[in-house]
């Protein structure tokens, strides 16, 4: 398996992000190739800080960096030597089988789209990102890709997110929701309203409507939404299981009986904290394109670099592409509800 890793792109940098790429390096041996993107002379910096001469990294010079300013898709255009373009352009050309970024979101999306394409029968690509449940975890598509979409780029989601849903955390049959502000079918926006009546007829396990609130309490494998909704869906997850660690914390060094208490429970505490911890999910597939590309969080950490790192490990075996591409042939085979043409 060969991975082309941004080395610039995230907010903590070089550091983080080689940190992380050594420690995957350690315990994934069936890496085979680590492309390392970015200035070879920081890179080269942080790895001998980590004493790591490993033969599997091969540091591929950039000299550009897309800023968190920048505007997606006109910097992948103007800043042709970013790390993030030149990892794209490793995988365009053959040499790597995945990319892994944790910096400028809309322009791993936008790289990924000009270079690699969508796949045949796919307008827009999706963010497709794992969250947990009381006992397991669903997958919600889009989680930021796209914020301006239309009804069959959320058909096209549900199909990617089910296939994802299948093949990679082996739901046997996944069912699959719509966020919206009711369960009616006849509640939310004149879009999921739309979304509604393609899903219904299609061959998915489609449920129907769901609710923020019914997200966690009644959990469905498959969650179905636009990327502005699904982003603000994602980053609220994130700031709530923050926010509630910092008041338990806060209510259990109260007093001496709490601190006891915290004392017995803290197992059963850690188990929720690493369910929570966005560290373990590591990055999130960007399913659509014609190829593999891992999503991470700006603020990734080097466990968070490691485990983006196992995600695109996982995609690697996993092949889902061909499964979205078959889904969505056998749909239009059935139906004309969506425009592209097939090649």
């Amino acid at each position: 398996m060969k991975i082309a890793l941004d080395a610039m792109g995230g907010d903590l940098g070089p550091p983080s992000l080689v940190a992380g790429a050594v420690m995957a390096l350690r315990d994934y041996r069936h890496i085979s190739k680590l492309f390392l993107v970015g200035d070879s002379a920081r890179i080269e910096a942080e790895l001998k800080k980590h004493g790591c001469n490993d033969s599997r990294i091969e540091i591929t010079h950039a000299t550009q960096v897309v800023d968190m300013s920048d505007r997606a898709w006109s910097a992948v255009r103007r800043k042709k030597d970013s790390s993030v373009s030149r990892a794209f352009d490793l995988v365009k050309r053959g040499q790597a089988d995945a990319v892994v970024s944790a910096g400028h979101t809309g322009a791993a999306v936008a790289a990924g789209t000009i270079k690699l394409r969508t796949l045949p029968g796919i307008d827009r690509p999706g963010i497709a990102a794992v969250l947990p449940t009381e006992t397991n975890v669903f997958v919600l598509i889009d989680a930021g890709a796209n914020i301006d979409a239309r009804p069959e780029h959320l058909l096209q989601y549900a199909f990617m997110g089910s296939v994802y849903s299948r093949h990679v955390l082996h739901y046997k049959n996944p069912t699959v929701g719509l966020v919206s502000l009711g369960d009616e079918d006849v509640k939310g926006t004149e879009l999921t309203k739309e979304v509604f009546k393609m899903l219904k007829p299609s061959s998915l396990n489609f449920i129907g409507n769901i609710e923020g609130r019914h997200l966690f309490e009644n959990p469905v494998e498959v969650v179905v939404c636009d990327g502005f909704v699904g982003n603000v869906i994602l980053k609220t997850c994130e700031s709530i299981a923050v926010a509630m660690f910092k008041w338990l914390k806060h209510e259990l060094m109260r007093t001496p009986m709490r601190k006891a208490g915290a004392f017995l429970a803290k197992n059963a505490i850690g188990t929720i904290k690493a369910k929570t911890n966005y560290e373990e999910y590591g990055g999130s597939p960007l399913l659509g394109v014609n190829g593999i590309c891992i999503i991470a969080h700006g603020a990734s950490t080097p466990l968070a670099i490691r485990n983006a790192l196992r995600v695109a490990t996982e995609s690697i075996e996993q092949q889902v592409n061909p499964h979205i591409v078959e889904e969505i042939r056998r749909y239009h085979e059935t139906t004309a509800h969506l425009e592209p043409a097939l090649s």
